[in-house]
């Protein structure tokens, strides 16, 4: 029999969810005011600096331009993610998913947070050692998820575990 999730728990999620939001748009904040309109900030010569850029597209600016796409979307995949952590068994094994569905939510409410009041998203943080786009704290959230999901999917669940979870 599958448990429930108490609202400690729920209140906990809740509170990680709000700090990962405050945290990206504190660092937005930050980036605003000591990067736009001034020189690079190198942290680690030729591998990482702080560089202001504002992206009106997705994470890396995929999709430029296409801003009521997001509208759109963003809130649908909230609902998703929330329906799916709601659905997810108490259970300790499924702690590490109900994280990750925690930082993609935080990652997504983020950008959004940006594109509804800026219409774009400030990046700011840049891998200069292999080009790789600008991107900023949410972008961090929602990668890293992706990429430990896939993980979790490939090495740490079995069938059964999605059984359990998904069909309810």
């Amino acid at each position: 029999m599958k448990k429930q999730k108490s609202f400690l728990t729920h209140s906990i999620t809740l509170i990680g969810i709000f700090l990962l939001i405050f945290l990206d748009q504190y660092t937005k904040v930050l980036a605003k005011g000591y990067l736009m309109g001034h020189e690079d900030k190198v942290l680690i010569p030729g591998v990482l600096s702080l560089h202001y850029l504002e992206n009106r597209g997705a994470a890396f600016s995929l999709l430029n331009g296409k801003m009521v796409f997001f509208y759109i979307i963003t809130p649908i995949l909230c609902a998703v993610i929330a329906i799916l952590y709601k659905k997810l068994p108490a259970d300790k094994r499924f702690l590490p998913m109900g994280c990750i569905l925690a930082a993609l939510m935080a990652g997504a409410v983020g950008n959004y947070i940006d594109r509804i009041l800026y219409h774009k998203v400030t990046d700011f943080i840049y891998f200069s050692l292999i080009d790789f786009p600008v991107f900023n704290v949410a972008d961090i959230y929602v990668t890293v998820s992706i990429v430990v999901l896939l993980l979790l999917v490939f090495f740490y669940y079995k069938d059964e575990d999605f059984d359990l979870w998904l069909k309810k």
